[in-house]
């Protein structure tokens, strides 16, 4: 085997063989954060090790079941971003398999990843959940603005609300799940419910309905502030709610696919994405999710976690595949078809 050393770049790490010359492979990576900053990822890890990058962009829940689908013969390499639930799933479902990194410099929320899943997933950002309205649109109707969860459950914002499906978006799956923490299941239930009869469209991807509320195509939406900071920081008239319940929380993850055909230039991957110049640099592409290495430069735009009411997040629970099968089949009983009167 060829022994490596690392060398920093101008982006962050690059692995470089005893002789000098960059090693030569390709790379396999499923992206689940915003187009923009997986391209960034995927030309920054280029450029730093010389290794060519083949990158899709889906949800978590669509990447989780190709995983499975795939077991027997995988196609994908690394599993990089989207929240963290489903990669949990993953690495218990024995999908995934240890990338050995060091995560010392890592904030305790990421090493907790790195724990439940015997190291098999580490966080690589943080981010809240909460509610977004167009502020236009709400002084149109002449709409109160939310300020709590139960809120959303008022008959005035018949169709004005969006958020995603649970299915296939992790973002909507962190919002189930915080909803059953807060208030109990059957509440929780019943709640989703009451505002379900509100609701105007469930997306498939998690940040589809805070684009459509800023865009003007409905008035709330419901998702992580870091995807609302992005829309708020470019112009567009939306307001940001942290529900005054209390609010869940993602921790986005990074894995290495059990089976991986390029298994070196995965671990370097892994490296390179928990690198805290590589991190920092989210903000170029206005990612303000809160990054994991303790030394990682936080947007000043970044939601301050410190201040919002967190809920104790339950990871293991809530990334078991039992959990998780549960939840969403008590979902599309009582929630998707729910009738709207």
């Amino acid at each position: 085997m060829i022994k490596r050393t690392l060398a920093i770049t101008a982006f962050g790490l690059s692995v470089i063989s005893a002789q000098g010359v960059q090693a030569a492979n390709s790379l396999n990576v499923v992206c689940g954060a915003e187009q923009s900053w997986c391209d960034l990822m995927a030309r920054g890890f280029s450029d730093a090790t010389g290794i060519d990058v083949a990158m899709v962009r889906k949800s978590t829940g669509e990447t989780l079941a190709q995983v499975r689908a795939e077991a027997d013969n995988p196609k994908i390499d690394v599993w990089w971003g989207g929240t963290g639930d489903p990669h949990l799933i993953a690495a218990s479902e024995d999908l995934l398999q240890p990338s050995g990194v060091d995560t010392s410099d890592l904030l305790g929320w990421a090493q907790n990843m790195s724990r439940i899943s015997e190291g098999k997933t580490v966080g690589i950002y943080a981010g809240a959940l909460g509610v977004a309205y167009n502020r236009e649109l709400l002084a149109e109707k002449n709409l109160p603005a939310p300020a709590c969860w139960k809120d959303l459950a008022d008959p005035a914002y018949a169709g004005e609300i969006q958020v995603a499906n649970p299915n296939s978006s992790g973002t909507a799956y962190t919002e189930l799940a915080t909803f059953v923490q807060l208030f109990g299941e059957d509440e929780a239930y019943g709640l989703l419910t009451e505002i379900g009869k509100n609701v105007n469209q469930y997306t498939k991807s998690g940040s589809a309905p805070s684009k459509a509320a800023a865009r003007g195509e409905t008035t709330l939406s419901i998702g992580f502030m870091h995807d609302m900071v992005k829309l708020a920081s470019s112009g567009f008239p939306i307001e940001i709610v942290a529900p005054c319940e209390g609010t869940g929380y993602e921790v986005g993850a990074v894995s290495i696919i059990k089976g991986a055909k390029n298994l070196e230039a995965a671990k370097q991957w892994v490296e390179f994405a928990l690198d805290a110049a590589v991190q920092s640099r989210s903000v170029e592409v206005k990612a303000f999710q809160v990054p994991s290495n303790s030394k990682a430069t936080v947007a000043p735009e970044s939601p301050d976690l410190a201040s919002i009411k967190l809920i104790d997040y339950d990871f293991a629970t809530y990334g078991s595949t039992a959990t998780r099968e549960r939840l969403l089949s008590r979902w599309d009983a009582e929630v998707k078809n729910a009738p709207k009167n």
